[in-house]
């Protein structure tokens, strides 16, 4: 006879952050700010208890913490999974804003690099001598820089 999964198994807060990757303190704030929903607390010491339940959750925030989603789009998020019917278009409407995020931030990186690319060849021109091509990849670097600045906000700034 294969022995029974137990239903309600319990874990600590320790259990918790090891099994999502995250720290302690970083459960509590999600808990605190509301990305999770309030975990049940031992009546007899006041501690957390977490469920499977729970890590499944935990690991589903983690991941998008990893994917740089914000806090708050985290706990809509969360708060979808509840919402029934509405909940998977919703859901998809959250997960392409973050996705079109991903894409800009992706292009201002890209950006960022191939400037990046353009002064150190700028630099080994220099080192080597050769001023014509410093010159040519100077001027390349002044092209990308306006787009450079655009992509990371700093234009704003100035």
């Amino acid at each position: 006879m294969a022995p029974a999964l137990i239903a309600d198994q319990a874990f600590t807060i320790q259990q918790a952050a090891r099994s999502c990757g995250m720290a302690e303190s970083t459960l509590r704030y999600y808990e605190q700010v509301g990305v999770i929903p309030p975990v049940r607390r031992n009546p007899l010491n006041g501690y957390r208890v977490y469920t499977q339940s729970d890590l499944d959750v935990l690991d589903t925030v983690a991941c998008l913490a990893a994917a740089g989603m914000p806090v708050a789009d985290m706990r809509v998020y969360v708060a979808n999974a509840t919402r029934g019917e509405v909940g998977p278009e919703a859901q998809i409407v959250l997960l392409e804003a973050h996705r079109a995020r991903l894409a800009a931030e992706a292009r201002a990186l890209e950006a960022r690099r191939r400037y990046v690319d353009l002064k150190v060849g700028y630099w080994h021109a220099v080192a080597a001598g050769d001023q014509q091509e410093a010159r040519r990849v100077s001027a390349r670097a002044r092209e990308l820089s306006g787009a450079l600045r655009g992509a990371t906000g700093s234009e704003a700034a100035r």
